[in-house]
């Protein structure tokens, strides 16, 4: 699908929405919302995608520090089961955008689709890389998710989650095939579902 070349008028209160956490095989999806203040600039966003740890991490403070407003959600392992990643990326971005405290004049959010709320909302393909807010609301939900992931990793120590954050990375494949899938990992994501039929004593 082609990006287009021009975006709609900035509103004055624009709410930027972003989620973390759609593609791993373990863990809640996280979304933020972000509305950034004029008066007090971010210099550095981009998508999160592309910026270092440590760069994020500067970033993720700067923004709790200087936006108009913020909020972040999430959607849980069970939810993501229940109504698959796409729709519960979309819960979760809503209830980011309900629980920002304050109402917006228009909802962005990142890709081609936009969370059911209360107010005009558009999708923006590449909105992470193209609008301030998304990128904001972006770094906020990777490093919150990251944090997230480890924090529960000393709860499961055999997984290796704080260093590839739920992600099916070589090490985390092979500790699945060895160990089976713990109480965090998606029951509907493969390898996970077919490892879920095998009848294996985990």
């Amino acid at each position: 699908m082609p990006v287009p070349k021009i975006l709609p008028p900035i509103p004055a209160l624009l709410c930027g929405v972003d989620e973390a956490g759609r593609g791993p095989l373990a863990g809640s999806v996280f979304a933020a919302a972000v509305v950034l203040d004029p008066a007090r600039p971010i210099e550095g966003l981009a998508d999160s995608k592309v910026l270092t740890a440590a760069a994020r991490e500067r970033l993720a403070a700067e923004i709790r520090e200087r936006a108009m407003a913020w909020s972040i959600a999430s959607a849980t392992v069970e939810e993501i089961d229940s109504i698959n990643i796409l729709r519960a990326s979309l819960l979760a971005m809503r209830r980011a955008v309900e629980s920002l405290g304050m109402d917006p004049d228009e909802v962005w959010s990142d890709g081609l689709h936009t969370p059911q709320v209360s107010f005009m909302c558009r999708a923006i393909v590449k909105g992470d890389a193209r609008v301030g807010a998304i990128s904001a609301a972006s770094i906020l939900a990777k490093t919150t998710r990251d944090h997230a992931m480890c924090e529960l990793d000393p709860r499961y120590p055999l997984y290796g989650f704080a260093h590839h954050k739920g992600y099916a990375s070589p090490e985390h494949l092979a500790a699945l095939k060895q160990h089976g899938p713990c109480e965090i990992h998606r029951r509907s994501f493969e390898p996970v579902w077919t490892l879920l039929q095998q009848d294996l004593p985990f």
